[in-house]
């Protein structure tokens, strides 16, 4: 791939101005959709691409679709590609906030990589962190530090996991799963491939990481010690907040 001068808009060849009026007009869904099409024409896609994100960056409207972007154009390897992103997006597109001083970039980078499995573990060691350094010597959480989270940061990482997981995974969408299941614990754990039956999935083997998982699969919470936990993550004022 040739260098790019990625201080301005990139100019992008007439054969494609159609599909670049679509990814700034259509629905989310739609521009999804493009995203892949728009990568799967090589050099003159990944302008598009980034005229794109530097656009909506510059009216500070980043959202799913923007993570999306990213997170093709990262798996693309090209170095310019891959200098533009480290110059215009550091930390990716989501906004890593913490009140605890936590550094989420890692786990940002990891789901953008599509290593949920890693990301996963990530995510309990950041959490973890937040909590304390009983809870990050542990390496595990006690519901009542989970009551105590910071809400910034419990939305952090549950953005970064929705993001990078087209909407699939996260707490926010776990509970969403819980409460249309009238908070049946059981149907829960069925529903997101946690349990067949009377038998719980086996970690890590039997865990699916990737986007080929059911709805709400990941991140995972250990049910060892019961449910109090993800009870406690279920009804966290990070998603009353959210809805406020």
């Amino acid at each position: 791939m040739t260098n790019l001068d990625t201080s301005t808009s990139f100019n992008v060849p007439d054969s494609i101005t159609t599909l670049q009026f679509k990814l700034r007009s259509e629905s989310e869904k739609a521009q999804l959709q493009l995203v892949s099409d728009l990568i799967a024409l090589d050099e003159a896609g990944y302008l598009v691409l980034m005229n794109f994100l530097k656009e909506r960056q510059a009216t500070g409207t980043l959202g799913r679709v923007d993570a999306k972007i990213y997170q093709a154009l990262y798996s693309t390897q090209e170095v310019t590609v891959l200098d533009f992103l480290h110059q215009h997006f550091p930390t990716g597109t989501i906004v890593l906030r913490s009140d605890r001083g936590i550094n989420y970039a890692p786990l940002q980078q990891l789901l953008a990589q599509q290593n949920f499995e890693e990301a996963d573990r990530v995510t309990l060691q950041k959490m973890c962190e937040a909590a304390g350094d009983d809870a990050a010597q542990r390496k595990w959480l006690y519901f009542t530090e989970v009551e105590g989270f910071p809400v910034t940061d419990l939305q952090t990482i549950d953005a970064l996991w929705i993001a990078h997981s087209d909407g699939r995974f996260g707490f926010s969408i776990q509970r969403e799963i819980w409460l249309s299941l009238s908070k049946n614990w059981e149907k829960l754990w069925d529903k997101i491939g946690w349990k067949s039956g009377n038998n719980w999935t086996r970690y890590p083997g039997e865990f699916v990481w990737s986007l080929e998982a059911p709805r709400g699969h990941l991140p995972l919470t250990n049910q060892l010690r019961g449910v109090r936990v993800m009870a406690s993550l279920m009804a966290h004022s990070a998603w009353v907040k959210e809805k406020t």
